[in-house]
């Protein structure tokens, strides 16, 4: 038995159909890429949200060091400083950092009362150290005269007047109570 045999006739496909295909793989490649565009614009904000809150919480730790700092100049006024060691002795080793020197007796550590510094939002109270580093030359009240060559062979009687030196390193909070906050060392010397 023979079959019937159709006809064939040729179905003409309309071009835009045959790109339905090629729009949908356009159209996903620009929706993954505007979307990891958005990312990264999100993650570029959330850095500069961090490093703004780095920047706020260094700025809090150096007001609460130089806090430190005034409450030690104003020891002196009061004659209550408490002096951690003598530097101008022989044989005393004095690090740059008293902070960081393990043999520094902690007891010499003087932390800033509330009453004089309430940093709320500061990592902790800061504290400081004061060194007595010797008796030196005062340059603002020496004339000088005496300090040159000539000056014994002329006569020359110039005043040498000598001031007492100290060294005051102050921190905004003690690194081990401080967790993740920053912690700013400030160091000044003193003339007494």
């Amino acid at each position: 038995m023979q079959r019937p045999t159709r006809s064939r006739s040729h179905t003409h496909v309309c071009p835009l159909l045959r790109q339905r295909g090629v729009a949908l793989a356009t159209a996903l490649i620009l929706l993954i890429i505007v979307t990891l565009i958005g990312l990264a614009a999100v993650r570029g904000t959330t850095v500069q949200q961090r490093m703004t809150a780095n920047f706020y919480d260094r700025n809090l730790a150096f007001q609460a060091a130089e806090a430190a700092l005034n409450a030690a100049v104003q020891s002196f006024v009061a004659g209550t400083q408490v002096i951690a060691r003598n530097c101008g002795a022989g044989g005393t080793i004095c690090r740059s950092n008293p902070f960081a020197d393990p043999n520094l007796d902690n007891s010499r550590i003087q932390t800033v009362p509330t009453s004089v510094y309430d940093g709320i939002a500061a990592a902790g109270q800061p504290q400081y150290v004061i060194e007595f580093m010797g008796e030196f030359p005062n340059p603002e009240l020496n004339t000088g005269f005496n300090q040159t060559a000539n000056a014994a062979q002329y006569g020359a009687q110039g005043t040498n007047i000598m001031a007492l030196y100290y060294r005051i390193t102050a921190r905004s909070a003690d690194p081990a109570t401080a967790g993740e906050r920053a912690v700013v060392t400030l160091q000044t010397m003193y003339r007494q």
